[in-house]
Formats: structure tokens, sequence, C-alpha cells
């Protein structure tokens, strides 16, 4: 995928979302994908094309849930894209505002979208990270050297 092919199909996405046709939105994805939310949000990570469409079915129908693309970076060697967005609710007269992480399959569809959201840092929590998602599986670091 180029980068234009890259947005376009985030974007082509987004518009799905906003139907709320869970068949529809599963086309997008790989049949095992993973979105991924910070803890406590949602239930977890959706697991499953249609799953993740029939979720987003629930909040297009329960709070008028309409996604907007704001930014996006691609990058298709690595099948790699970010974007930042906006996710009106609508009955709820609410705005949430994040990014996320996108990666693409060699077949070109989403196998993983890792949503980050902006809003004040919850002081209850040692660690503010995504719920479910492996970050010593991925290398990350898990600890700071010693002051």
């Amino acid at each position: 995928m180029t980068v234009t092919e890259m947005e376009a199909f985030v974007r082509a996405y987004f518009e799905a979302c906003n139907t709320g046709d869970p068949a529809h939105i599963a086309t997008y994805f790989e049949p095992d994908a993973v979105h991924y939310f910070p803890p406590g949000m949602y239930g977890g990570p959706f697991r499953g094309a249609l799953e993740i469409g029939k979720r987003w079915q629930y909040a297009v129908e329960n709070f008028g849930s309409y996604w907007t693309v704001d930014q996006f970076m691609g990058e298709p060697r690595s099948r790699r894209a970010v974007i930042e967005w906006s996710h009106f609710k609508r009955k709820q007269h609410t705005v949430l505002r994040g990014d996320e992480w996108y990666r693409f399959s060699p077949r070109g569809l989403i196998e993983e979208i890792r949503a980050y959201y902006a809003s004040p840092q919850d002081k209850t929590l040692a660690a503010l990270e995504l719920g479910g998602f492996d970050y010593a599986g991925r290398g990350y670091p898990l600890n700071a050297p010693p002051i």
C-alpha cells in the first residue's frame, strides 16, 4: 500500500464505522484483529473483525457515535499508520479525542489498532498503558533505570 492508499483505507473504515453496519466494518479487518484501549474502557480489547463491528454498531445506536479522522501519517514499508481522531457521542453531548496506531497485514487489512485517549492522568494507577497489550512480549521496556 502507498501512503495515499493507506489514508484512503483508514478514512473508508471510519465511514463504515459511522454507518454502524457490523458486517461492513468487519471487511476492513483480518478475522483475528484486535483493537486495544486503555484499561477499564469498553470491557477490554475488542477481539475479532465482526466483534469490532458489533461494538461500533452498539456505539452508533446507543450513543449517536460519529468519528472523524483529523490527521494521518502512514509508513508503507512497515505497514503502520497513526491518526488523530475525534469521537462525537452526540446523544451524550460529549467529544473524545485521541490517536490510534494501526498495523496492517500483508493483505492490506487492519490486524491491530492501539487507541490512546487525551485525558488527565489517573493518579490511582501505577502503570498507564493499554489493557491486555503484551508490552513485554513486544520488547517494550518494563522498568526505568534506577535513580
